[in-house]
């Protein structure tokens, strides 16, 4: 790694971790959180504590940004603005594909280089394997400094438009949420049952879900072509069996909103002539507001 000098604005647990990461990769390591006790275990391990945020921009020509949300992370940075010319912002925090476009043109109204980016990790996995991070912007600063941001964990550069990894960002946590959801709502129809308990069923549910996963690239290569979907299920059969899990979800005292809003939008389809499902289908009825 190289020895670049990196400021951390924000010392939530995330930001701690990123600022550790770095420390540990050899580049001097400048902290400031508006709370500056945050930043004692890191300012023992090496850090320099900066009083102000403008000194800390100035302390180094790349500054990574991890706060609350994107009017905390303006609130901080607008009073050190024009410290920001001639240096690098990768703003780290998460928000919204518009916010990204937005704090670009302020940035680079100030005279910066800007990255948005997305962090796909907990602060337990920063800088290992499990951990990668996306950024959007213009490609030069990206290249200017991938090394240095290796540090963090896999760089994936998205591309050009400044939005583009806090909508990844956010699609990745989406899909998160509702697996998780998924998850809960398992749990509470098979603990429903008086031998039933969460940690045996799971043992069942995560090779179920780990094998499930497996048809996830046949199915967005279905939504990237224009030929015939190559799966297919006949929708009759789809919802007979999300009939059922509404019934035994409710049948165990479980809410069952989700499977009952399911089979609504397949009758709905059956009686427009749709009679099977496939992925571009999903995907295209998952974009109508409608």
């Amino acid at each position: 790694m190289g020895n670049t000098a990196v400021t951390v604005i924000g010392l939530g647990e995330m930001g701690r971790a990123l600022a550790d990461a770095l420390i540990t990769s050899g580049h001097p390591t400048t902290v400031w959180n508006r709370s500056a006790g945050k930043a004692d275990d890191l300012v023992a391990r090496g850090a320099s504590r900066a009083a102000t945020v403008e000194d800390a921009v100035l302390a180094s020509p790349l500054t990574v940004v991890c706060l609350l949300d994107y009017d905390v992370t303006d609130a901080i940075l607008r009073p050190a603005a024009d410290a920001l010319r001639g240096r690098t912002l990768v703003n780290l925090t998460n928000g919204t594909p518009a916010q990204a476009r937005e704090a670009e043109s302020w940035a680079v109204g100030h005279g910066a280089a800007y990255l948005d980016g997305g962090i796909m990790a907990i602060p337990s996995t920063v800088a290992t394997s499990q951990a990668f991070v996306l950024y959007s912007g213009q490609k030069a600063h990206f290249d200017a400094h991938k090394e240095t941001l290796q540090a963090l964990g896999a760089a994936k550069y998205v591309g050009a438009d400044a939005g583009i990894a806090a909508l990844y960002d956010l699609a990745l946590l989406s899909a998160m949420n509702v697996m998780f959801d998924g998850f809960f709502h398992a749990v509470a129809m098979a603990t429903s049952h008086t031998e039933g308990n969460a940690a045996g069923f799971t043992e069942l549910l995560v090779p179920w879900l780990t094998n499930m996963t497996q048809v996830m690239p046949a199915f967005a290569a279905d939504v990237d072509s224009d030929a015939e979907p190559v799966l297919a299920q006949g929708l009759d059969v789809l919802l007979a069996g999300v009939r059922n899990m509404a019934q035994a979800s409710r049948d165990a005292g479980v809410r069952a909103d989700y499977f009952e809003r399911s089979a609504a939008a397949m009758e709905q389809q059956l009686a427009e002539g749709i009679t099977a499902f496939t992925a571009p289908e999903a995907v295209q009825r998952l974009r109508t507001l409608n």
